[in-house]
């Protein structure tokens, strides 16, 4: 299996945070790829249908915020293309309710049939994972193009919070842009589509994620204390909320 993690294009890095590029052929037994909560909304592009839970998916998903854990299977081999957006993208993006995509990711075919079944075919037929990525390239930055919405002040809360996920952020924040509380709780629902709280807790996670997927640490310790959670045990509770394991279970999981 090849796996790539993408600067993306000048372009599109307004909206685009990264690309993740899969390439895993032949297979001799069905993959399934974790998804857990990271705060970004994801378009995803599937050479091959997969599956979600009991579900079937297309060859384009749209993502909203994931909270609870799932998997992506596949039963054939595939390439997988997902362009991991920046928290506030789906309504200048897409045009759609960030809050109608927490954990109901739908068919990208849903929102613009007749562009997205062109692109879908070109997709398909692109021959080649360069081609494909200059394909979706091309169609993110026409919906750049046309988008009209000011993001400035929840680009603003979602970038400083994410940058320091700890307890006090939110009220820092929400100070610091001259609001009331339940103005930026309906901000937050609004355009990332999950409460502040929330969103400050799965950046938290997902921090001391990359800490223990990259291994840089001597002790489970020393993942919590650098990421503000209280200790070991409140760390190993979040963790276990968004992936349905435990860190130890995560890290010999394959192994």
């Amino acid at each position: 299996m090849k796996v790539e993690n993408l600067r993306p294009n000048n372009r599109v890095a307004a909206y685009v945070e990264r690309i993740l590029v899969i390439e895993n052929y032949p297979i001799t037994a069905p993959f399934s790829l974790p998804l857990f909560a990271n705060g970004l909304p994801t378009l995803v592009f599937k050479s091959v249908k997969g599956t979600i839970g009991n579900s079937s998916t297309t060859h384009l998903t749209l993502f909203g915020q994931t909270i609870l854990p799932e998997a992506l299977t596949f039963a054939e081999g595939f390439v997988l293309i997902a362009y991991f957006f920046k928290p506030y993208a789906l309504i200048p993006i897409f045009n759609v309710s960030a809050q109608e995509l927490t954990d109901k990711p739908i068919d990208l075919h849903l929102l613009a049939p007749k562009k997205t079944m062109e692109l879908q075919e070109q997709l398909l037929n692109a021959g080649s994972t360069t081609n494909m990525i200059g394909l979706l390239d091309n169609y993110v930055f026409h919906l750049m193009c046309n988008a009209a919405t000011d993001c400035s002040i929840i680009e603003y809360a979602a970038t400083k919070i994410a940058h320091a996920p700890t307890r006090d952020i939110l009220t820092l924040v929400q100070k610091e842009l001259h609001i009331t509380e339940r103005t930026f709780q309906r901000m937050f629902e609004r355009n990332i589509g999950i409460a502040p709280n929330l969103y400050r807790r799965i950046c938290q996670f997902n921090s001391a994620f990359q800490q223990l997927n990259n291994r840089n640490f001597d002790k489970l310790s020393d993942i919590a204390f650098e990421n503000g959670y209280a200790d070991q045990s409140h760390y190993i509770r979040s963790f276990k909320e968004f992936t349905n394991l435990t860190p130890k279970d995560y890290l010999n999981f394959g192994s």
